[in-house]
């Protein structure tokens, strides 16, 4: 399980690189990067629950969950596994779907036939977070026990451990993941404004009303949802960061007056101006402030001036050799936050820099880092750089995305992949049995295509263990805002 614990900030002890001119080349390695989104947006459906539809291109995954939420007489089946177990966490589930839109909604366009399929994956995810948001005031935000299910290495398919629900209501309350679960829905209501009017009406409205509730009933879930959700993903940050994003997201899709003034009241007390650089499935300020500031630098909302400022100070804080840099790499270029799951802020970065590059291009503006001068093109240019590096182009010369090129991880920390599928073997595999696959030698059976794992140590080493969780996982965040880059870096090299 990718938990990410803010304890082993204070324990890591890594290699910096500062200097811009310090961090290495790894040759002109021109990559595949049509064939790497393909694959990072295949991997979505290796992480189904749910019944499969006949378009089902994993073949090795079956139907799976088909119970889940019966013990509360809802229907909570659908939606995505999070990583290598078989839970379904809301709280990442929702901002896995949020980038998943982000990314069709500023590089759709440059996806040619693959945008159908990132569409396929938005709605897996807006469809079941419509599910778990059918009861006013309610949220439901699990399901599965976490503990049984990690006692257990089980393939979805068989698995019998408890669907138990967790919910957030105003007894409960989880601003978090309630205004999470209405930016996801806000954001998907925006990638089918065109193609299905209907369903984008619902989503919106089913947005507004989740933001609500989660404005209203202010708290954080994992207070008193702590032995369920925690230490898997806890509410770290607090919620004010996921009301700012909500709202921005809200201020997207429905151009409402109401979000503009909720945003220009509530911005400071929530968080706007904190120097935090870490952007993931905890923390959402610098992903508001970059989505903010497009209201200013692309459709001139004066008000969201500030956002502009906002955004450039995270952006600064991640440009090597200014002054402004606060971004460790490791010796071979990667940027490095964290030993647990590295790769989700590497893609969550490098989404943020094309994002951002793009809105100063069509604002025809740089930013200035302490006093250089940084153009849009610089900002891609790191940005594809980290990409490179997650592709291949790094000391171990290995792809950290599974089935793309020549040598990748085998041995994932995942269940589905490690065991042998329901066609290979038809019978029951019980919990204690499956442990025979997590403790193989043996490569995955099942080869998960397009799954990112969490990456290397801060050596530029990868060991390739499936028990080695913090580095051998993949998960749906690290995927999503991955496939809004791949489209971008696939366009801008004539690829697509």
């Amino acid at each position: 399980m990718a938990a990410v614990l803010r304890c082993l900030l204070l324990a890591l002890a890594v290699l910096v690189v500062r200097n811009a001119a310090a961090l290495p080349h790894h040759g002109p390695a021109k990559h595949d990067y049509r064939d790497a989104l393909t694959k990072s947006i295949l991997f979505f459906e290796g992480q189904r629950s749910g019944r499969l539809p006949p378009s089902q291109r994993v073949s090795w995954r079956r139907s799976s969950g088909l119970s889940d939420g019966s013990s509360v007489k809802v229907d909570l089946t659908g939606g995505y596994y999070d990583a290598g177990d078989n839970v379904k966490f809301g709280f990442p589930l929702a901002f896995s779907s949020t980038m998943l839109a982000w990314s069709v909604l500023e590089f759709g366009g440059m996806m040619k036939g693959e945008l159908q399929h990132a569409r396929d994956a938005v709605r897996w995810g807006s469809d079941y977070l419509l599910k778990a948001t059918a009861h006013p005031d309610t949220v439901y935000v699990q399901v599965g026990d976490a503990g049984k299910d990690h006692a257990c290495w089980e393939r979805p398919e068989d698995m019998d451990t408890p669907r138990t629900v967790y919910k957030v209501d105003p007894s409960t309350p989880g601003s978090d993941v309630a205004a999470e679960t209405a930016a996801a829905l806000a954001a998907a209501s925006l990638v089918f404004r065109k193609s299905d009017p209907a369903y984008s009406s619902r989503l919106v409205a089913r947005a507004k009303r989740v933001f609500e509730f989660a404005d209203k009933h202010r708290g954080v879930y994992s207070a008193k949802l702590s032995s369920y959700v925690c230490p898997y993903y806890c509410s770290y940050s607090g919620y004010q960061d996921e009301l700012l994003w909500g709202a921005a997201w809200l201020h997207r899709a429905t151009k409402s007056p109401v979000y503009l003034s909720y945003i220009k009241l509530n911005g400071q007390l929530l968080g706007a101006d904190e120097q935090d650089n870490t952007f993931g499935w905890d923390n959402k300020h610098a992903g508001a402030r970059i989505l903010l500031s497009k209201s200013f630098l692309v459709q001139k909302v004066g008000a969201l001036q500030e956002y502009k400022a906002h955004a450039d100070s995270f952006i600064c804080s991640m440009v090597p050799g200014t002054p402004t840099d606060q971004t460790t790499y490791t010796r071979g270029g990667l940027l490095f936050k964290l030993s647990d799951s590295n790769m989700q802020y590497v893609t969550s970065s490098s989404f943020l820099l094309l994002t951002y590059a793009k809105y100063l291009v069509s604002a025809k503006k740089t930013v200035s880092c302490g006093g250089v001068a940084v153009t849009p093109q610089r900002l891609r240019a790191i940005a594809r750089r980290q990409v490179d590096y997650l592709l291949g182009s790094n000391p171990m010369g290995m792809s950290y995305m599974v089935g793309y090129g020549a040598k990748y991880p085998k041995k994932l920390h995942h269940r589905a992949s490690s065991l042998p599928s329901v066609a290979a073997h038809p019978g029951k595999i019980g919990c204690s049995q499956g442990f025979t696959g997590l403790y193989s030698g043996a490569a995955n059976p099942n080869v998960h295509v397009g799954a990112v794992v969490g990456g290397p140590n801060q050596n530029d080493q990868f060991p390739d263990q499936r028990s080695d969780y913090e580095h051998s996982e993949p998960a749906t965040y690290i995927n999503a805002p991955l496939v809004g880059a791949l489209a971008y870096l696939a366009h801008s090299s004539g690829q697509l």
